[in-house]
């Protein structure tokens, strides 16, 4: 299948963007935070999955923005939003998040042409130290491949960045999933792993634009997808948790595209 938006097309060649780009970034990237800024205080005890998903459509089309994900291969909601045991791509629904939940909410707006992708993870009351620990080695992992995002780097120094880090957690990577190039594209080159060895892979060069998405499980790394053909969840059912960022690769190192505005790409969550 080729994306195209644009006269813009996924070729499977990794495309280096110029500073005009770099600014579309910028605006796309923002506007998918503070989407996620926004829906910080409705994530409470009780709320539908699904009531989640309609602030965060109204509020995309209020700025005159397109939600990415509506329509996508066939997905009919705007964000992703996976707790507890789903590693990603849970669907909105009329499912409650109920006290001690945590969940991942993913959101990828277009602004002008650009995508801006980006999700974090949200305590839903008081959780349990096990998921509060799980979710701030997530945070670390993203820290870490973020941390080897430098001209002359290869994608593999991302990937073994993060691996080294969570196994040392006794945690484990999801292999299934990955972060993507991206821009005018939703889903371009390069691939970026989680996991796997120092110097190996494509060449980190500047005007990559790319996402950095770890998945951590409490348990073991393996995940099965449920029979709707998106949602992913742990095979031993342990805990999951996942952060992500659209980057691009600067002549001297990272630009974050989806930083947040007001400093809550990591909301507090409260140990039980």
């Amino acid at each position: 299948m080729t994306d195209t938006l644009d006269g813009e097309y996924r070729t499977g060649q990794i495309k280096l963007h110029g500073p005009e780009d770099f600014e579309g970034m910028r605006k796309a990237g923002r506007l998918a935070a503070e989407c996620l800024d926004m829906l910080t205080p409705y994530v409470v005890p009780g709320v539908m999955t699904g009531r989640l998903d309609d602030l965060a459509r109204e509020f995309i089309l209020d700025h005159g923005a397109l939600p990415a994900c509506l329509g996508y291969r066939g997905y009919t909601k705007t964000v992703c939003i996976s707790p507890n045991h789903v590693v990603c791509h849970g669907i909105p629904g009329d499912r409650p998040l109920r006290e001690g939940d945590i969940a991942n909410i993913d959101v990828t707006v277009i602004v002008d042409g650009w995508h801006g992708d980006t999700s974090r993870m949200y305590g839903v009351g008081a959780v349990a130290p096990r998921a509060k620990r799980l979710v701030d080695v997530t945070y670390e992992a993203l820290e870490r491949g973020l941390a080897a995002v430098k001209p002359g780097q290869k994608t593999g120094d991302i990937g073994a960045a993060i691996q080294q880090y969570v196994e040392s957690m006794r945690c484990s990577v999801v292999r299934d999933f990955c972060g993507h190039g991206l821009g005018r594209v939703f889903h371009d080159a390069p691939n970026i792993l989680h996991f796997g060895q120092k110097g190996t892979g494509a060449e980190l060069k500047p005007g990559m634009f790319f996402t950095i998405e770890p998945m951590v499980n409490l348990g073991k790394h393996p995940v099965k997808l449920l029979a709707d053909g998106w949602t992913a969840v742990t095979r031993d059912k342990s805990l999951s948790a996942q952060c992500e960022h659209s980057v691009g690769v600067t002549e001297d190192g990272v630009e974050i595209f989806t930083a947040s505005p007001t400093g809550q790409f990591k909301p507090p969550i409260d140990a039980a």
